[in-house]
């Protein structure tokens, strides 16, 4: 599927958002490939890593060595993985950019940190928003909601692409949905990205349509539809070559 911008037109770094990332604010979290073409998250961070360009053979080359052979990695656009390589999933995306969003403090959230990650890790658990590992927390700031002691709600940033940031790990426990909490969030995150200069976008499941209607109806307008490939590197190295 073609992405629904001009392709005409200069690439704009939300086209290939973890590079940007990892070659900008998050390059403190990534590990290089041998030829500086590919790039990876550092373990129990993100499972995303990125080309440099994913039409250049080279750049596969790259990310085959980088992964190591007969890995499972994770990547998004629209790249279409050469020869050797093994698609093992794809996930029809959004990306939604969220320069129109009201961006608002919310007063009962509270910042999450390292000592949290359990209580985090136990709500995506339940929750199933996306890739959150025990280092996500690092990536950006992460905002909680509790009830009575307990985590039932949080939201928090990922990839940096610079003068943007994602809003990310949008969850809240199934006996508190409908109060508006991710809503209040989701303000809450993206006021802390705008004080420091940046623009808020996000990914989703492009089927998690309750989701993307939330997103829609709060300001966030579609970008482009990327895919979610988990792709296995080749068995041999020499196969990616």
């Amino acid at each position: 599927m073609a992405p629904d911008i001009d392709t005409a037109t200069p690439l704009h770094v939300l086209d290939n958002p973890v590079w940007a990332a990892l070659n900008g604010p998050s390059a403190a979290f990534a590990e290089a490939g041998p030829r500086g073409l590919a790039a990876r998250y550092v373990a129990d961070t993100s499972p995303f890593v990125a080309l440099a360009d994913p039409e250049d053979p080279e750049s596969w080359a790259d990310l085959a060595e980088l992964a190591g052979p007969g890995a499972t990695v994770w990547i998004t656009g629209l790249p279409t993985p050469p020869p050797g390589w093994t698609t093992e999933n794809s996930i029809p995306g959004v990306q939604l950019d969220g320069g129109a969003v009201r961006a608002e403090t919310a007063p009962e959230a509270v910042l999450l940190g390292p000592a949290d990650v359990p209580e985090m890790l136990e709500l995506v658990g339940l929750t199933k928003p996306g890739p959150f590992a025990r280092r996500t927390v690092e990536l950006g700031t992460y905002l909680g909601i509790r009830h009575e002691g307990r985590l039932v709600a949080m939201a928090g940033e990922r990839m940096r692409p610079p003068g943007w940031s994602e809003i990310s790990a949008v969850c809240t426990h199934p006996e508190h949905r409908g109060q508006g909490l991710a809503g209040r969030l989701i303000r809450a995150v993206a006021a802390s990205i705008r004080e420091r200069g940046d623009r808020p976008f996000l990914h989703a499941a492009a089927d998690n349509t309750g989701a993307v209607a939330l997103y829609e109806s709060m300001g966030f307008t579609l970008r482009r539809r990327p895919y979610f490939l988990g792709v296995r590197t080749p068995d041999a190295p020499d196969a990616a070559a």
